[in-house]
C-alpha cells in the first residue's frame, strides 16, 4: 500500500467519524449549525487531497495541499467548539477527532514544507 492512499483512506475515516459524530448530538441550533461546517470542511479535506493527487501542475499541488490544511484547521475548529458547547459524553469522542485534524494540519504542512 502506497503512503498515499493511506492518507487518502484516513481523510476519508476522519470525515466519517465525524459524521458519524455530529449524528449524536441534541437538535440544538447551534448543533446542527455546527455539525453543518464541521461536515462540511472534514469533508473537504480528503476531496482536495484526492484531488492534490490528480493536480495538473506542482502549483496546482501546492494549492490544494494548502486547502487540504485550511479544512483540517478549520475542522479542528469547529470540533473544539462543539465539544466545549456540549454535555461531557461528547468531550472524549470530540477530542479524539480534535487530535486527529491537528494530525492532519500538521500532515499537510510538512507535504508544503517538501514540495517547495
Amino acid at each position: 500500500m502506497s503512503k498515499q492512499y493511506d492518507l487518502e483512506e484516513r481523510t476519508f475515516q476522519f470525515a466519517k467519524n465525524v459524521s458519524l459524530y455530529v449524528k449524536k448530538f441534541t437538535r440544538t441550533i447551534s448543533n446542527m449549525e455546527y455539525g453543518k461546517q464541521v461536515i462540511r470542511a472534514s469533508g473537504s479535506v480528503g476531496a482536495n487531497y484526492i484531488e492534490a493527487n490528480e493536480a495538473l501542475s506542482k502549483k496546482d499541488f501546492v494549492m490544494r495541499i494548502k486547502i487540504c490544511r485550511k479544512e483540517a484547521k478549520e475542522s479542528a475548529y469547529w470540533l473544539r467548539l462543539i465539544a466545549e458547547t456540549n454535555g461531557e459524553k461528547y468531550t472524549e469522542e470530540g477530542n479524539r477527532l480534535f487530535n486527529e485534524a491537528s494530525e492532519l494540519t500538521k500532515i499537510f504542512s510538512s507535504i508544503l514544507g517538501k514540495s517547495k
